[in-house]
């Protein structure tokens, strides 16, 4: 006699809610490695919790692929589901605890590059010490292609910059920039009157110094062909102000960063290729209507926005 097929029925009563939590990191990053370390769990747990999660729905769930992992197709129909159901867990908890700046104690996460650091953290700083003494902020610098995944996960609340490789985040341009030759003040360059094709052209007459993270000078760099005039690749753009004031090199870097170094440079404007950007501020759809990241958006947006 042939026996008919278990069908295997799943209720909400046997998922832990930091499975589907388990569930969301490894189906967004295709690695539960990566998944473990975004909810701070260990590769065993993270491995064990999976196995619960595929006993519970009777699935794989996750192949193992080149790299990490794929989902089956039982986990892509359930991904969108859970991604919106954890979303409004975390929305309405938000909403439950409220956010009161004075009293709170809570610890904001920040993409910055040390530029970012440079030019906005001083203000948001005082500001935060007047009207949210116990806040605190952390800066989380981050590669690029790693960003929207910690702002989904949580892992940043926050990330600062010209990042238009950075998709699918809520944004906010707060000022528009352009970025300028920055000399030491009395540098012979400086005092030649030229403007359009002329002042780029004479660029070759100068050796610069680069940052090596910031992608954007180093192909202005390249695109007029002067990486011969390089003498100097470095790591950070904050060291550029002693660098430039005790030489005759030239840095690329953003009007709006070159105009608060004191001690006196001269800046040049040469009309570069796409040389004007936009630094914005990015932040999850996920926490939206969270409000400690409403309330520290809209104070980030009443000091910096344009």
């Amino acid at each position: 006699m042939i026996r008919p097929a278990t069908i295997h029925r799943m209720h909400i009563k046997d998922i832990d809610l930091n499975l589907l939590r388990l569930f969301d990191a490894v189906y967004r990053t295709r690695n539960v490695s990566r998944a473990a370390e975004l909810l701070d769990l260990t590769q065993p747990a993270a491995s064990q919790g999976l196995t619960r999660l595929r006993a519970l729905v009777h699935d794989p769930l996750f192949m193992r692929a080149a790299g990490g992992v794929q989902p089956t197709p039982k986990a892509q129909r359930l991904a969108e589901p859970v991604r919106l159901a954890l979303a409004m867990l975390e929305q309405a908890l938000g909403e439950t605890a409220g956010f009161e700046p004075a009293e709170a104690r809570r610890v904001f996460h920040i993409h910055m590059s040390d530029i970012g650091e440079g030019r906005f953290l001083p203000e948001l700083m005082v500001a935060l010490r007047q009207q949210a003494p116990g806040v605190r902020v952390e800066t989380r610098p981050l590669p690029r292609e790693q960003i929207t995944e910690a702002l989904d996960a949580g892992r940043i609340d926050f990330a600062f910059g010209f990042l238009p490789m950075v998709k699918d985040t809520q944004k906010l341009t707060l000022l528009k920039d352009r970025y300028v030759v920055l000399l030491r003040k009395g540098h012979p360059f400086a005092k030649q009157a030229r403007t359009g094709k002329a002042l780029l052209s004479a660029l070759r007459e100068l050796e610069f110094v680069a940052v090596r993270s910031h992608a954007d000078t180093l192909r202005i760099v390249q695109q007029l062909q002067l990486e011969d005039r390089l003498r100097l690749v470095t790591e950070h753009f904050m060291v550029l102000p002693a660098i430039v004031a005790a030489t005759d090199l030239a840095a690329i870097m953003p009007l709006n960063i070159a105009q608060g170094f004191r001690g006196g440079y001269a800046i040049v404007e040469p009309a570069f290729p796409q040389r004007d950007f936009a630094v914005a501020l990015h932040w999850s759809r996920r926490f939206e209507s969270d409000p400690g990241n409403q309330w520290l958006r809209g104070l980030i947006a009443q000091l910096f926005k344009e």
